[in-house]
């Protein structure tokens, strides 16, 4: 098949980025001709080569160019800029969503976004990355859950796991790494004092950093700043938990299967398609409880039984993330979108 992708892309980084990476380089190996098109622009300096072609900002002749030469079309997450060549060109389509086109933590939908809902009855097929997605737009979905990149992310040689908690993202009010330092705070009262690695970088990044200051935690907070994703994994490597403290309701949450894969117990927030993603190698608490969070924290740290306890399924439940298990999900769908156009 020739496939057609619409999606955020590199050098755009985000986990629509990562899942659209993946499963199109397991499309290629299975044989199957791919093409990205993002509205994402290229880095002029980058030298990083993908295993297939990508079109940042076609113009208009070449998005219908493209649209004619492939045989379905796979949209990441609707968006009202990309649907119009399917005026002029009809293609089998198959919408993908990893979000719940919402505009606020609240769940409120705008026109727009209530518009991409009413695009998806076009849709010769819909799916969406978890549950709660499902759940959340409803309209009769195929759950496929995300993948993650097991050539990155492994357990290491070394055992060791001299640090405690890691937070990986960008630093944006609703990650919630305020919420994981009031939890700190909270366990420092109780004489409790793990250690903290910050991953990543955001605008309120200098924010943090002061709250860290005002809560007396600058002797157990590190901010790592921005990594690659070889360097991500190489910390994770190095801590026993990983907490992914979210207020809004994640649709899935990549990062988590991340931690897990490298041998961290998760801790994250329950709402959302963050407990998806955890599975049964971790626990979650209320979004945006600190002292929640802090119970969490010191339920694990001070039980290495419950720790071993939730490490012992994580190969299972990896194995369902594996993205030649994903891949395999999806050209199921779009073989059958194709064969019945």
């Amino acid at each position: 098949m020739r496939i057609l992708v619409h999606t955020r892309f590199y050098p755009s980084v985000g986990g629509i980025e990562t899942v659209a990476r993946i499963l199109a380089q397991e499309w290629v190996k299975q044989g199957e001709s791919v093409t990205v098109v993002t509205d994402v622009p290229a880095d002029p300096a980058s030298k990083i080569v993908f295993p297939f072609p990508v079109s940042h900002r076609p113009s208009p002749p070449t998005w219908i160019g493209l649209l004619r030469t492939h045989d379905v079309f796979v949209h990441f997450n609707i968006s009202l800029r990309a649907l119009w060549p399917l005026l002029f060109v009809r293609r089998p389509f198959v919408a993908v969503h990893h979000g719940f086109y919402t505009i606020d933590r609240s769940g409120n939908r705008d026109w727009k976004e209530t518009l991409k809902l009413r695009l998806t009855k076009r849709a010769n097929k819909n799916i969406a990355v978890s549950e709660a997605i499902a759940k959340a737009i409803r309209i009769p979905c195929r759950v496929i859950p995300n993948p993650y990149d097991p050539t990155v992310f492994k357990v290491g040689a070394e055992q060791a796991r001299p640090k405690d908690l890691i937070f990986v993202g960008r630093l944006v009010s609703d990650k919630g790494a305020d919420t994981l330092l009031n939890a700190l705070a909270i366990l420092r009262e109780r004489k409790l004092r793990p250690q903290l690695t910050i991953v990543g970088d955001g605008p309120e990044r200098a924010a943090l950093e002061t709250l860290a200051a005002k809560f007396a935690l600058s002797d157990q907070v590190t901010f790592a700043g921005l990594k690659t994703q070889q360097e991500i994994a190489a910390i994770m490597q190095q801590h026993k938990i990983i907490v992914v403290p979210s207020l809004w309701h994640e649709p899935f949450g990549i990062v988590a299967l991340e931690g897990i894969a490298s041998g961290c117990v998760a801790i994250a927030s329950e709402a959302g398609g963050l407990s998806e993603a955890v599975g049964p190698c971790g626990i979650t608490f209320p979004n945006g409880d600190a002292t929640a969070l802090a119970n969490r924290i010191a339920e694990l740290l001070n039980d290495e039984t419950r720790m071993s306890e939730l490490l012992h399924p994580a190969n299972a439940h990896l194995a369902k993330h594996d993205p030649s298990c994903i891949s395999a999900q999806y050209l199921d769908v779009i073989g059958a979108v194709v064969c019945r156009s």
